[in-house]
């Protein structure tokens, strides 16, 4: 057994959990970086897990697909649910989508009740969803939208988000569409939430209403919070940590949750940007260029 053998049976799981864990990240970061406080996303992740289970489960739907499915199917959604609740903002806004995200868990839980319909599981939840057999798709979507994200940042609609961060009256008054962009980037958030979501599903061969609960809405922030949200490999950063910590501290035993609290507080109070400065990439340009 090779040394990359032994360590991917060991922590295999492990690896794959943070990367679906960064694809969340990533979701958040769309709202964060326009300045939306934006708790849809566990509600955003649990429709495309149950949409891609229930495509691969009672259709056949090969994997692709269904992942895709279950991505655009939560992009949809985020665009209905944008179209009103974007109007509110910051703890307004949080309390609204937070809202969402419990009527998406209540409806997984009641929907074979009052449909007639056996397709979500009630309170237990979906089992024997076809695996997730290889971390090749994880990887491959972490990679396009990590290069997405480079380019969207230096597209006039990256710009558009930041100035409505900034100020969106001030954005408003130089031409911005302002509720349009808001929109693109709530929908873009509830996309990538879906596919993370169908990727979860996949990955443990269950999906159930206990895995979206308030929770799970706040695990999410606090990547953001942890990495920081200038730069986009911030939440990546905070993903990562959060995802491997628990593991690293699993010796403290239930001590543990304890510490990942502290280290949150901490990082909160000395370093409110989050962990990851986007100074140490512009240094590194200025230091790449004084040497030529």
């Amino acid at each position: 057994m090779t040394v990359f053998t032994q360590f991917w049976s060991t922590y295999g799981s492990v690896v794959q959990f943070a990367l679906i864990n960064m694809l969340l990240g990533i979701s958040i970061y769309f709202t964060l970086y326009t300045g939306l406080l934006s708790l849809a996303n566990a509600g955003f992740m649990a429709v495309g897990a149950y949409v891609s289970a229930i495509l691969t489960i009672h259709a056949g739907t090969p994997l692709p697909i269904s992942l895709l499915a279950g991505a655009f199917s939560a992009g949809f959604i985020g665009w209905l649910l944008g179209l009103p609740v974007l109007r509110l903002r910051d703890v307004y806004l949080a309390i609204a989508t937070l809202g969402f995200g419990e009527i998406v868990r209540i409806t997984a839980v009641n929907f074979d009740k009052f449909s007639g319909l056996t397709l979500l599981g009630g309170a237990q939840g979906l089992d024997g969803i076809p695996k997730l057999t290889t971390p090749a798709g994880l990887i491959f979507s972490l990679i396009l939208l990590s290069f997405f994200l480079i380019q969207f940042h230096r597209s006039r609609a990256g710009r558009a988000l930041a100035a409505i961060r900034r100020d969106e009256n001030v954005a408003a008054t130089m031409g911005i569409d302002v509720a349009g962009y808001k929109l693109l980037a709530f929908v873009l958030g509830a996309f990538v939430a879906g596919l993370a979501g169908g990727f979860s599903a996949h990955l443990t061969r269950f999906v159930g209403p206990n895995d979206f609960t308030f929770s799970a809405a706040v695990n999410i922030l606090a990547f953001a919070v942890l990495g920081g949200t200038a730069h986009w490999a911030g939440p990546l950063l905070g993903a990562a940590i959060l995802t491997v910590l628990p593991e690293a501290l699993r010796f403290m035993g239930e001590y543990r949750g304890i510490v990942n609290g502290l280290i949150l507080v901490l990082v909160i109070l000395y370093l409110p940007r989050g962990l990851f400065n986007p100074k140490w990439l512009t240094r590194r340009k200025e230091a790449g260029h004084a040497q030529a």
